[in-house]
């Protein structure tokens, strides 16, 4: 089972669309091991987007990642990354096809409502920023034998 790191961001809070976004998870079949409301700091943006810290760009995400609290989520499944970034769409709302989050609820490339991790090695980092390892509960839901075959692991 791969885990990956998504983000609930402040448009998405403000707009109350968490439960939506969640439920696409949910009903994908990936699972929620780790879930949790925070207000970023900005130490902490600038440890999630080290490699931007330096562009011109980043005061203005900074200041809209750190605007309003998020809801961060390690989420498990068979390639829960690619999974996880297909169901989001295009990073521009704008540019998302329709039945992703993004081309279903967003009209902006800041503004997008979801972050995801982009490959194993930024999960890893970027779980490990929001969540310790206690924190982490994996399960095997008792619907699984509904989702995949049995060789499917």
């Amino acid at each position: 089972m791969q885990k990956t790191l998504v983000l609930l961001k402040p448009d998405c809070v403000q707009r109350r669309l968490i439960g939506e976004i969640i439920a696409r998870f949910e009903k994908k079949g990936l699972n929620i091991i780790a879930m949790k409301m925070l207000q970023v700091t900005p130490e902490l943006s600038k440890q999630h987007y080290a490699e931007h810290v330096s562009k011109s760009f980043y005061q203005n995400l900074e200041d809209f990642i750190t605007s309003s609290p998020i809801v961060a989520m390690a989420i498990e499944g068979l390639e829960a990354i690619r999974v996880v970034r297909d169901m989001l769409g295009a990073t521009n709302g704008l540019k998302a096809a329709p039945g992703t989050i993004r081309g279903d609820f967003s009209s902006s490339r800041q503004m997008n409502l979801v972050h995801a991790s982009d490959s194993e090695e930024s999960a890893a980092r970027e779980l490990a920023l929001y969540f310790e390892a206690s924190e982490i509960c994996s399960y095997t839901p008792t619907l699984v034998g509904s989702f995949r075959a049995s060789d499917e692991t």
